[in-house]
């Protein structure tokens, strides 16, 4: 028997409801049943949804049980794979993974994990892979649901291809700074929205076209473009249908945060799509392969100890970081 640290809630709130609980794994836990993994965790990362989570905007899609460890994507280390020396004949998953590997991806409650902002997790086999060989923990933490979005949108929902054009908003943001060079590697012109300090950094990740949202209209500023990634929502959202193009089947706005609207879309002839993010492990290993082929950089903005795990909500809440922020369990 051993005893972790773990991030959790007892009710739904601000800061002040995070706690640092020195937690017993339960048996179910440490002997995990097929089709799950006994994870180390060696860095976990810090997403808005975290918050959202904490605060209690999720319970009508989650409805979780208390106390409820927080925490979706991590970075770490194959402790016990499901079905290894269990009993009533169980095969283990195949993963590809053994005991050792390291490995990146999610192990959040509502999917079936234990939650990531733990030492130890249990997760999915099918919500992880082998971790890119090119990051360290605390990079590949930072990952997993904002490369899988980027990944997502412009791979699956865009079908973008070189020589097309694509406005990214918010591009120095956790989905936006993977999504402005993956977009790049595919051959993409690529205009992008950010506030006048992050000028200099989206230009280092590839951006084509800088528009500082703070004093410029992007719609007066991008025409005819093949695709949009909206991270933003409101306003931003409905003023990116004047930047698609109408021809040739029209273009496609790509969105995290809303529904397609219905009327926008028969007014200027584009489609749209509303993206809900889905990490598995065949997204997963795509997005580290990409990762390791190219050289790809994730930035991270700030490391936080796990004691720290309330400071590290409040600062993704409150910041805007640049890249992502992540967790650090030793």
């Amino acid at each position: 028997m051993f005893v972790m640290k773990a991030v959790q809630i007892s009710r739904y709130g601000g800061s002040e409801v995070v706690e640092i609980k020195q937690v017993v794994p339960s048996p179910s836990t440490t002997k995990p049943v097929t089709d799950k993994i006994l994870v180390d965790i060696k860095a976990a990362g810090v997403n808005p949804v975290d918050w959202k989570i904490r605060e209690g905007h999720m319970q009508q899609m989650m409805n979780p049980k208390f106390p409820l460890t927080l925490g979706m994507d991590f970075s770490g280390v194959v402790q016990e794979i499901g079905g290894e020396g269990g009993e009533g004949g169980e095969e283990p998953a195949p993963t590809g993974l053994k005991k050792g590997d390291e490995l990146y991806g999610q192990a959040a409650v509502p999917s079936g994990g234990s939650g990531a902002f733990a030492e130890m997790a249990v997760t999915n086999a099918d919500s992880v892979a082998p971790k890119p060989k090119s990051l360290n923990h605390t990079e590949a933490a930072a990952l997993p649901l904002a490369g899988v979005s980027a990944w997502q949108a412009l791979v699956e929902n865009m079908q973008l291809s070189s020589g097309q054009k694509i406005l990214v908003h918010g591009g120095a943001g956790g989905i936006g700074s993977i999504a402005i060079p993956l977009a790049k590697s595919l051959g993409a012109h690529v205009a992008t929205t950010v506030s006048p300090d992050d000028r200099q950094f989206v230009a280092k990740l590839g951006a084509d076209e800088v528009i500082d949202y703070k004093t410029q209209a992007f719609e007066d500023v991008v025409h005819d473009y093949d695709a949009v990634l909206d991270t933003v929502g409101g306003e931003t959202y409905s003023k990116s249908f004047e930047v698609l193009k109408k021809e040739g089947g029209g273009g496609v706005i790509v969105s995290m945060l809303e529904q397609p609207n219905a009327k926008l879309m028969e007014q200027f002839g584009v489609k749209a799509v509303f993206q809900f993010t889905q990490v598995n492990r065949e997204r997963l290993t795509k997005l580290a392969q990409w990762v390791d082929k190219n050289g790809i950089k994730v930035n991270v903005d700030r490391v936080f100890p796990i004691d720290d795990a309330a400071k590290a909500l409040d600062y993704v809440k409150d910041v805007h970081p640049r890249g992502k922020v992540v967790l650090t369990m030793q």
